[in-house]
C-alpha cells in the first residue's frame, strides 16, 4: 500500500479495520484533558476599559502643547508604568504570588506580572475619518478574582494619574521654556531697538524716508537763495543810488553854505525831480520811495512858490546861514544806513541759505549709503520683532493650554467600564479541553491506524495482488473454514480477502 496510490475506498477500508482503535483513542483523550484542566491552576482576568476623551475647548481656539500620536504616548506610558519602580510596591502592597515569593527573585516576579498585564487599544471604526486612538483596554489575569481585580484598578488609576500629569508636566515646562525664550527675545529686540534709535539720533535728516522731503527743502532753499542774492543786489543798487543823491545834496548845500547858490530850492527841486525820474524807472508808483520823493518834490514846490510870492527880496548874501544839515540829506544819511543794514542782513540771510543747501546736498548725497545701512538695521530689528512676536504667540498659547488641562478641560482618559470582578476563570476551559482532548484522541487514532495500515505488508485486493504480482488475477479462491468459526466471522471477514484467498496468475 506504501508503493502504489491509495483510492478512497482504501481509506474507507483502513477506518472499517482500526476504527475500535480510533475510537478507543477519542474516548479516553477527552477526559484525559478534562482532567489535565482540572490538575492546571485557575486564571482569572479583570477586564476595563479606558476612553480617551479630546478636550471641551475646540483646538482652533486652543492648540494642546501635546501634538504627539496618541498611540506613541500610550506605549510610552505603558513602559513607564509596567516598570520595575512601579510594580515593586504593587507586588507588596496586594501580597502577589505569595507562594512563589521564598523561591523567585523579585526580577522573575515583576516579569510575571508583566506579562500578566495586556494593554489592548481599542481600534478606530472604519467609517470614521479621525485616526486617534479612541480607548483601549486593560487586562489583569491572575490566581486570585479578588487581586485581578484590584490590580487592574490600580494600573487604571496610574495611567489616569500618569496621563493628567504628563499633559500638565509637559505644558508646564513648555511656558517655561518660551517664557525664558521671549525674555531673551526681548532683551534682542531692546538691543536691536537701541541701535535703530542711535542710528536715527545720529543720521537724522538723511534717513530714507527723509530723502524727498530733503530734495524739496534744498529746491525751496535754492528759490530762497535766488531771492536773497536778487535783494541784496537791489539794496546794493539803492545804496549806491542813494550815496549819489547824498553828495549831490552834500554838494549843493556846501555851495548854499557860501552864497555861490542863490537858487538852492530850485536845484534841490531838479535833484528831487532827476531822483524822481531814476525811481519811477526802477520802481512802481506804489514803491515807499517813489511816493516819498513825490511827496518831497511836492513840498519843496510850496515853498519855492511862496518864495516867490514874498514881498521885498532880500538879499542871498545877507540870508541867514544854517549851522545844521539840511533835513533831506539826513534823511539820505538814515536811507544810506538802512541800506547798509540791510545790506548786512540779507549778506547773513545768504550765507545761511548757502549753509543750509550745503548741508542738505550732503545728506542727499550720503542718503544710498545711510540707507544700505538703515536697510540693515530695520532688518534686524523686524527679524527680532517676528521672533517676539511669535514667542509671545505661542507662550500665550502653550499658558492656555496649561491652565486647560489645569482645569482638567483637555484631553485626558476617562474609565468607562470599571474593573470587574471574575465569577469564573479564564484559563483553563475545561469544557474547551475536553472537546480538543477529544478531537486530539481521533487525530492521534488516525494516525496511528494509518501508520499501522502503511506498515502492514498483507494482500487484501485484486489490486494488491495485480500490482505485487504484476500480473492480472482470473479467479479467487475463498478461504475454507469451519462451519462454527465461519459464522462467527461471516461478518467482520470482506468477501474477497487476499489474505484467505490463492490468486492464480495467466502465467501460473
Amino acid at each position: 500500500m506504501t508503493e502504489r496510490e491509495l483510492t478512497p475506498a482504501d481509506y474507507l477500508a483502513m477506518l472499517r479495520r482500526r476504527w475500535i482503535l480510533i475510537t478507543v483513542l477519542g474516548v479516553i483523550g477527552a477526559p484525559l484533558a478534562y482532567g489535565v484542566a482540572l490538575m492546571l491552576p485557575s486564571r482569572y482576568e479583570s477586564k476595563t476599559l479606558v476612553l480617551v476623551d479630546q478636550q471641551t475647548v475646540p483646538t482652533d481656539f486652543v492648540r494642546p502643547v501635546d501634538t504627539t500620536n496618541i498611540g506613541q504616548r500610550l506605549s510610552s506610558m505603558q513602559q513607564q508604568i509596567l516598570s520595575r519602580t512601579r510594580l515593586e510596591p504593587m507586588i507588596r502592597q496586594f501580597g502577589l504570588y505569595a507562594n512563589d515569593a521564598d523561591q523567585a527573585s523579585m526580577d522573575t516576579l515583576v516579569a510575571r506580572l508583566q506579562k500578566a498585564i495586556e494593554i489592548t487599544p481599542v481600534q478606530p471604526m472604519a467609517q470614521t475619518q479621525s485616526s486617534s486612538l479612541p480607548g483601549f483596554f486593560i487586562n489583569v489575569t491572575l490566581d486570585d478574582p479578588r487581586k485581578a481585580q484590584q490590580v487592574c484598578t490600580a494600573i487604571t488609576s496610574m495611567f489616569i494619574e500618569q496621563s493628567i500629569s504628563l499633559h500638565q508636566q509637559r505644558s508646564q515646562d513648555t511656558t517655561q521654556f518660551l517664557s525664558q525664550q521671549l525674555a531673551d527675545a526681548k532683551a534682542q529686540l531692546d538691543q536691536q531697538d537701541a541701535k535703530l534709535a542711535a542710528f536715527k539720533s545720529h543720521y537724522i535728516g538723511s534717513l530714507p524716508d527723509e530723502e524727498q522731503t530733503n530734495l524739496n527743502l534744498l529746491t525751496g532753499l535754492t528759490t530762497q537763495l535766488d531771492a536773497a542774492t536778487q535783494a541784496l543786489a537791489r539794496a546794493q543798487q539803492d545804496k549806491t543810488f542813494a550815496e549819489s543823491m547824498l553828495a549831490q545834496q552834500l554838494a549843493a548845500w556846501q555851495e548854499a553854505q557860501t552864497g555861490r547858490n542863490p537858487d538852492t530850492l530850485e536845484q534841490q527841486l531838479a535833484i528831487l525831480q532827476t531822483q524822481l525820474s531814476s525811481l519811477e524807472a526802477r520802481y512802481t508808483e506804489d514803491y515807499p520811495d517813489v511816493i516819498k520823493t513825490k511827496n518831497d518834490i511836492a513840498a519843496l514846490q510850496k515853498k519855492v512858490a511862496e518864495n516867490e510870492g514874498a514881498k521885498g527880496v532880500t538879499d542871498p548874501s545877507k540870508a541867514p546861514r544854517s549851522s545844521g544839515e539840511p533835513a533831506q540829506i539826513t534823511q539820505l544819511r538814515g536811507q544810506i544806513h538802512a541800506l547798509e543794514q540791510t545790506i548786512a542782513e540779507k549778506t547773513k540771510d545768504q550765507e545761511l541759505i548757502k549753509q543750509q543747501i550745503k548741508l542738505y546736498q550732503q545728506r542727499v548725497q550720503s542718503s544710498p549709503v545711510v540707507e544700505e545701512q538703515y536697510k540693515e538695521l530695520t532688518r534686524g530689528y523686524q527679524t527680532a520683532l517676528d521672533s517676539y512676536n511669535d514667542l509671545q504667540k505661542k507662550r500665550d498659547q502653550s499658558a492656555m493650554a496649561t491652565e486647560l488641562d489645569r482645569q482638567q478641560e483637555g484631553e485626558q482618559f476617562r474609565v468607562l467600564d470599571p474593573a470587574n470582578l471574575p465569577d469564573r476563570p479564564t484559563f483553563p476551559n475545561r469544557p474547551l479541553f475536553a472537546l480538543a482532548g477529544l478531537a486530539g484522541g481521533f487525530g492521534l487514532g488516525l494516525g496511528l491506524a494509518f501508520l499501522l495500515e502503511m506498515r502492514d505488508t498483507s494482500m487484501r485486493t485484486e489490486r494488491d495482488v495485480e500490482f505485487v504480482l504484476r500480473l492480472p488475477v482470473l479467479a479467487m479462491v475463498p478461504e475454507i473454514m469451519p462451519l462454527s468459526v465461519k459464522s462467527s466471522k461471516q461478518n467482520a471477514v470482506p468477501p474477497r480477502d487476499a489474505n484467505s484467498a490463492l490468486g492464480i496468475g495467466a502465467g501460473a
